[in-house]
């Protein structure tokens, strides 16, 4: 918490300091109501049951710039969540699970609670970023966005995400310093360094850019947490449609750390018809995943994933079908499959705008499987969200 603190009366000496200089501020403030039925009553006491949650969120999202001139920019981003509802009565371990912060520095508290809701707060970018000339630096929670695909990121060595984290647009940080210079308008090396609170948390890796033809490649290497780690990937079009790819080798650093020696790679590709109906399809490959039934002890809201365990089997597939009815409303359905043991997820999605600034959603996450599956356990969970952008 006192990290916290300290950082925003940081930045806001700064932002006085600077008062005629450029300075922006934008966000978003919406509700997310979320009904879960498990696959089976979860136990909540030594006597009791629960067949089903509720919980609602309000989050507010406040994103601010400042411009100090025009080589130096320092950006402050904050999520303000207040979580209310059975769930949290009933499932009081969810709190623990929102407060984390896998960053050398803890930029999250709770700030309120009470029996069946809590007030969370988290700092997810703070940073300065300085260019001049054909460099630039970027210190402080980022972004190191090294992922090409729009599912899978064996590549994202640094800040992995979840698919199934659908409300958190912006995707995780990391503290890190990243170092980018342009050999020219289409290529660029970058060195990214990331803070660790000790040699299996920290990460050092090089990224070369460039652009061959009409498609983007990129080649990295170096050593994240106890591997190292060797890949590329590309983005490209092929007669008009998206064409993507990644690979990653990890190796462990010590045979005796724990980590095992894996291969992953995801490809993908997508297509606009003309009538606007948007086509994607996508397959992961984990060399080190299960090839039966894949199930274990990730949850639904685990936030505990690297880009080496993207997914519990060895191959998944997935499947992506969007399209505009109306100028106001679009339709989407997704599903992934483990085609290894069966399991299925389908995602269907409806979003309504009411106006350029406000919007609301209707979003699906159904999980169907075997008990020990890949996407067997985890039950069916229905949202509805209200959004209003500044």
């Amino acid at each position: 918490m006192k990290q916290v603190k300290l950082l925003i009366i940081f930045f806001f000496i700064c932002l006085s300091a600077g008062a005629q200089s450029s300075f922006t501020m934008n966000g978003y403030v919406k509700e997310l109501s979320m009904y879960f039925k498990p696959v089976a009553p979860t136990p909540v006491s030594e006597t009791d049951t629960v067949d089903y949650f509720f919980l609602n969120q309000i989050h507010n999202r406040l994103n601010f710039r400042w411009y100090a001139s025009n080589k130096l920019t320092f950006a402050l981003e904050a999520r303000n969540r207040l979580f209310f509802g059975q769930m949290i009565r009933e499932y009081p371990d969810y709190e623990n699970s929102v407060d984390t912060d896998d960053g050398y520095f803890n930029l999250g508290t709770v700030l309120a609670s009470g029996d069946s809701w809590f007030l969370h707060s988290a700092i997810d970018r703070a940073y300065a970023d300085y260019v001049v000339d054909k460099w630039q630096v970027t210190v402080g929670r980022q972004r190191v966005n090294w992922g090409v695909g729009l599912v899978w990121n064996p590549n994202d060595i640094f800040n992995s995400f979840s698919y199934f984290e659908f409300d958190y647009e912006e995707r995780p940080g990391t503290d890190a310093v990243k170092i980018q210079y342009y050999t020219s308008v289409t290529s660029s090396a970058q060195l990214v360094y990331k803070v660790g609170r000790n040699a299996d948390e920290t990460a050092v890796a090089g990224m070369y850019s460039f652009l061959q033809g009409s498609t983007d490649y990129q080649l990295l290497g170096g050593w994240a947490g106890k591997d190292y780690v060797l890949g590329g990937g590309w983005a490209g079009d092929i007669k008009g449609g998206g064409f993507r790819g990644e690979l990653t080798w990890f190796k462990p650093r010590d045979k005796d750390n724990g980590s095992e020696e894996a291969f992953v790679a995801s490809v993908s590709g997508d297509y606009t018809l003309k009538n606007s109906l948007y086509l994607h399809s996508a397959m992961l490959f984990r060399s080190n995943g299960a090839t039966g039934d894949a199930g274990g002890n990730r949850n639904l809201f685990d936030q505990n994933l690297s880009a080496k365990m993207l997914a519990l089997g060895m191959v998944n597939l997935y499947g992506q079908v969007t399209y505009p009815f109306t100028p106001l409303l679009s339709g989407d359905f997704s599903a992934m499959i483990n085609p290894l043991d069966g399991s299925l997820f389908v995602g269907p999605v409806a979003t309504y705008s009411l106006g350029n600034n406000l919007e609301i959603m209707l979003n699906g996450q159904l999980f169907f499987g075997r008990k020990g599956t890949e996407y067997g356990d985890y039950g069916k969970a229905v949202y509805g969200r209200i959004k209003w952008s500044f």
